[in-house]
């Protein structure tokens, strides 16, 4: 198949993605409902149960911590942002003054942020936590970081393996208690 023949389809996907998301957001059962809204590939939703109040916590506590290690940028959490395989909520995200403005009044980020944090739970698994990462990593973010179960955080840069601690929050805590 040729180039020009796959090109409107591609555009016709991620227009469809796009008025998906527009319209989840849009609904008022669905933004009503308290589970976390996401779409897939296909343009289709994606609902997860309600997290337990730990992970609450710990999104609260790396929020608080990414505020006072790095002020002069903007914390958000549950925050959309467009990837190639539909709109994922992220954790905790942490914006560039710049990124923010591309992202700031609009349904989903266009762009990630520079740093994508995700609260991993027990029905998680390797693939796709795997997948997720390398999702925000091609939507351009720079570092991606987990938080485990039990609180110990793991951080990952853009084509490097995982490191020690984040280059951008060298003393961000190794371990998120709640």
């Amino acid at each position: 198949m040729s180039e020009a023949a796959e090109t409107p389809d591609a555009e016709q996907n991620a227009t469809r993605r796009w008025e998906t998301w527009e319209d989840v957001r849009r609904d008022p059962l669905l933004r009503d409902l308290p589970h976390k809204i996401e779409t897939n590939e296909h343009g289709q939703v994606v609902m997860s149960p309600p997290p337990v109040p730990e992970h609450g916590g710990r999104q609260s506590e790396i929020a608080y911590h990414l505020r006072t290690l790095l002020p002069q940028g903007r914390v958000a959490t549950e925050c959309p942002v467009k990837t190639s395989k539909g709109t994922k909520g992220v954790d905790v995200t942490w914006f560039t003054p710049e990124r923010w403005k591309q992202a700031v009044d609009k349904s989903r980020s266009p762009v990630a942020p520079e740093i994508c944090a995700e609260i991993l739970s027990p029905s998680n698994t390797e693939a796709e936590i795997e997948e997720e990462r390398a999702l925000y990593f091609e939507a351009g973010a720079e570092e991606v970081w987990l938080c485990s179960t039990e609180g110990a955080m793991r951080f990952f840069k853009r084509e490097e393996r995982e490191r020690d601690q984040s280059p951008r929050a060298p003393d961000f805590p190794e371990q998120i208690d709640v």
